[in-house]
């Protein structure tokens, strides 16, 4: 499957008009575009643009409110509550990280459980968004269960992301946004959209055999083995359990019963360095961090040492001056 590179604009103007044509809002539709957009730019296509005619299709189906009323409740100093009332994930999370970055500006630490939410995209936004105000971010969802658990032949947990984003003085922030799954799904579907097979390891047909064909994959699996289930069961336990959420199985699928609302659950935390030590000082060990990480002797195979959500900070700054590639099927389905 052919690509094409488009400017970023374009392709931002575009998913507008073509939310706002399904019902969507102005300003939620820019909002959801603005999301889309920045897993673009980082090359991390599979939470892009290319998830536009999903939503669309879940929207017309039923299975997303056009137009919610998105609340927040507070639980006490630090803690709260969205209410997504089943609206786009991507609106819901922005409302929970904002909160979470209100209270940690002011308290030190804000955490908040969103309910009544779909699909919220890439969360290494919210996560960045914490760092603009130079507090650590922390955000997690579960998802409908694709992932084998260790051990097993039969798929029970979500890709069940989570990210984390710390600010530094000078260098960009250090952002880490890793599915538990060896890869997230849209990867594997970025994959059989562009007709290429996929790494083995990835995924496992019915049988728990490995395949390299896409369209045979019917789970995926833990990273590290053990390791990442592990953890994938924490972020179903800080996304679902926490937040009164279904969890594993129980949750509905992303790509069935496009008439049913999904009520996922998301986990967002912010954390204020200043409550614990010096700001500036925080800021200037991570710049050195970073630094000395890069000054790692490189091994053989690799030419150096970089950090997490390095390469697709370059990527983003290659996309703003070069355009975003995506899918030509996609760009043609966002012009018609």
């Amino acid at each position: 499957m052919t690509t094409v590179t488009v400017s970023h604009e374009e392709v931002r103007a575009l998913i507008v008009r073509k939310l706002m044509a399904a019902g969507i809002n102005e300003s939620h539709a820019k909002k959801v575009a603005a999301i889309l957009i920045h897993a673009d730019l980082r090359g991390v296509n599979s939470h892009g643009a290319l998830r536009t005619e999903h939503y669309i299709k879940r929207l017309s189906a039923g299975g997303i409110n056009p137009d919610p009323e998105i609340s927040f409740t507070a639980s006490g100093p630090v803690t709260g509550v969205v209410d997504g009332d089943d609206g786009f994930g991507h609106l819901v999370g922005d409302k929970a990280m904002g909160h979470a970055i209100e209270m940690a500006e002011k308290n030190g630490v804000g955490m908040v459980t969103a309910i009544n939410s779909s699909h919220c995209g890439a969360l290494s936004y919210f996560v960045q968004e914490a760092t603009k105000h130079n507090l650590i971010g922390i955000a997690m969802t579960h998802t409908d269960k694709i992932v084998v658990p260790f051990g097993g032949k039969d798929s029970f947990l979500g890709t069940n992301p989570i990210a984390y984003g710390v600010p530094a003085k000078n260098e960009k922030p250090f952002i880490l946004d890793m599915a538990t799954s060896n890869v997230a799904l849209g990867k594997v579907l970025q994959h059989k959209e562009e007709g290429k097979s996929i790494p083995e390891g990835w995924g496992v047909d019915e049988q728990g055999n490995a395949v390299t064909d896409p369209s045979k994959v019917v789970s995926l699996t833990p990273f590290g083995g053990p390791k990442g289930y592990g953890l994938s069961m924490i972020v179903d336990i800080f996304s679902g359990l926490l937040a009164g959420m279904a969890f594993g199985p129980h949750i509905s699928k992303m790509y069935g019963d496009l008439d049913q609302k999904r009520k996922l659950g998301h986990y967002f935390c912010a954390i204020n360095p200043s409550f614990f030590t010096d700001s500036e000082s925080f800021l200037e060990q991570m710049d050195k961090m970073i630094q000395e990480i890069r000054e790692v002797p490189p091994a053989s195979g690799f030419s150096g040492v970089l950090v997490p959500g390095e390469i697709e900070q370059k990527n983003e700054e290659r996309s703003l001056a070069e355009g975003i590639k995506i899918a030509a099927t996609t760009y043609d389905y966002l012009k018609k």
